[in-house]
């Protein structure tokens, strides 16, 4: 059995943001030289979330309305965790996004169903952070 492991860096100019990261987990996957097995994603950070859903502007839009009315950000006395940051909301948020996806590799491709995209979301942004693929497979 093969393993290989990666680190891909994002950085986003905004404090919340959904990155599609399909590509860049493929060519993870073309690099490993994998074609059958799984593969891992996930954040490496706490404020941090990988998901599958559609690359779907509006359902973007509805993700994030549907989060901040969950974990709304302001004000920030809202919560105890802001006394000493600002960034309460956004763990909040990865909780309810999640933090890995698992996805079959199959004939060296993600075995994906309709429509089905990676994407990282940061819900704390403005600076440099990591998500980690890890495949295992032949």
């Amino acid at each position: 059995m093969k393993s290989y492991r990666k680190e891909l860096w994002f950085h986003s100019n905004q404090r919340r943001e959904l990155i599609n990261i399909t590509r860049e987990v493929e060519e993870c996957l073309r690099e490993s030289g994998i074609k059958e097995g799984l593969l891992l994603c996930n954040a490496m950070h706490i404020t941090a979330s990988v998901f599958i859903n559609d690359d779907e502007s509006g359902l973007h839009q509805d993700i994030e309305k549907w989060l901040e009315g969950l974990a709304p950000e302001k004000p920030n006395s809202q919560y105890r965790h802001n006394s000493y940051e600002d960034n309460a909301d956004a763990h909040l948020k990865r909780t309810i996004m999640g933090r890995e996806v698992v996805v079959a590799v199959t004939a060296g491709k993600l075995d994906f169903g309709p429509w089905e995209q990676i994407f990282y979301g940061e819900f704390d942004g403005k600076r440099a952070k990591r998500v980690l693929v890890k495949l295992i497979g032949e």
